[in-house]
């Protein structure tokens, strides 16, 4: 079940409280992916973001990277549906920080207003998917609700089509897309007259069979 952009109240805790509940923490991961409290009270640690892009994203080349103009050694491909990243960020990392960051992990050029960042929780039996606004922080949910990604989880998506801002879009990006689904059309008119094309012939298989004289 998706619901509205929803903003975390953020209870400010005391270094000790941190304190304490980054043991809480530490003691109950699996997967040796432990946080870090610093002296200065930031403390850092890992949280994995499962991507669920359903459009292509455009991934600059070994060669492009650090460009800022497109070029023809940018691709644009659909990234495999699920695939989870781990990344280690600090307390103080906003949702629109952690985007930008998975982005660049991945060498993609898209701009990073394109995209949003998602948690996934249980509540009453039932799974909620809710938008994050860009000013929260990943690793103070992390650390609330415990190291189990039963509880918590973070998605990537892309905006939802109503608020996709294509004005972000570069025209090659733009082109692309309509490619895609020139494409994609194609594809899709080519299964249905292959399908028409069968019945026809059955139909015409089954007439022969019925006007066959004696």
């Amino acid at each position: 079940k998706d619901v509205q952009k929803e903003r975390e109240p953020h209870v400010y805790l005391s270094k000790e409280e941190v304190k304490e509940k980054i043991q809480s923490y530490n003691s109950s991961v699996t997967d040796k992916l432990k946080m870090t409290l610093n002296a200065n009270g930031i403390y850092t640690g890992f949280i994995k973001v499962q991507l669920e892009l359903c459009r292509p994203i455009t991934v600059q080349s070994s060669q492009s990277q650090g460009r800022c103009a497109p070029s023809n050694q940018e691709t644009a491909f659909y990234l495999p549906d699920g695939c989870v990243n781990t990344l280690h960020i600090s307390s103080t990392n906003t949702v629109r920080e952690v985007i930008e960051a998975l982005l660049k992990k991945f060498f993609v050029a898209d701009n990073p207003a394109k995209f949003a960042l998602y948690k996934r929780c249980h509540k009453e039996d039932q799974v909620y998917t809710c938008k994050l606004s860009d000013r929260e922080h990943p690793l103070y949910l992390r650390l609330v609700a415990g190291p189990k990604t039963e509880m918590l989880s973070f998605v990537l998506r892309e905006h939802e089509t109503g608020e996709v801002m294509w004005e972000a879009f570069s025209i090659p990006e733009l082109q692309n897309f309509l490619r895609i689904l020139d494409k994609e059309e194609n594809d899709q008119l080519q299964i249905l007259k292959n399908r028409y094309a069968a019945y026809r012939g059955k139909l015409e298989e089954a007439l022969r069979g019925v006007l066959k004289p004696g």
